[in-house]
């Protein structure tokens, strides 16, 4: 298994994880596959979404995979009137990320990232490790500590 950069970091930054890898497909990058592929819960594995606000730009969320984005609540959190996914022509440019491999952990640029509250329930949770096909596993709090996440409702 490669290193990722997101790796690295929480290395560096001596925060305990466990790399879980698995077996996609370029066609469906739903985040189930995800799930399935390293035998977790979906409620437990979360995926990184990249949206952008009028006052405060850019800004990440991180949800279950099995769930979706309520912008509303998502608009709130980050203190914006209104707020839209970007496309995913831009994921790579702005964050260093593609598609299926979005991690909060370790983008080109420090953004307003919240997580869903229901992570708090859990004591490891799963987010990409920087690529597609590898799931880091590690504590919530341990996660929203380091990368100074928000913890808020953010699902329909």
């Amino acid at each position: 298994m490669t290193k990722t950069n997101a790796m690295r970091l929480l290395t560096q930054a001596k925060i305990p994880f466990r790399a879980a890898e698995y077996a996609y497909d370029e066609n469906d990058l739903n985040g189930m596959h995800a799930a399935e592929g390293i035998g977790m819960p979906p409620e437990q594995i979360f995926k990184t979404l990249v949206a952008h606000g009028e006052k405060h730009g850019y800004c990440v969320f991180c949800i279950p995979v099995c769930c979706e984005l309520d912008l509303k609540k998502a608009a709130q959190a980050a203190q914006e009137k209104k707020i839209e996914l970007i496309p995913v022509k831009q994921l790579l440019p702005v964050t260093g990320y593609i598609r299926g491999g979005c991690s909060p952990v370790g983008m080109k640029k420090k953004f307003p990232t919240f997580l869903d509250e229901s992570a708090a329930g859990f004591s490891e949770i799963g987010i990409s490790a920087g690529c597609r096909g590898c799931q880091l596993l590690l504590a919530p709090q341990a996660l929203a500590d380091y990368a100074q996440m928000t913890l808020c409702a953010l699902t329909q």
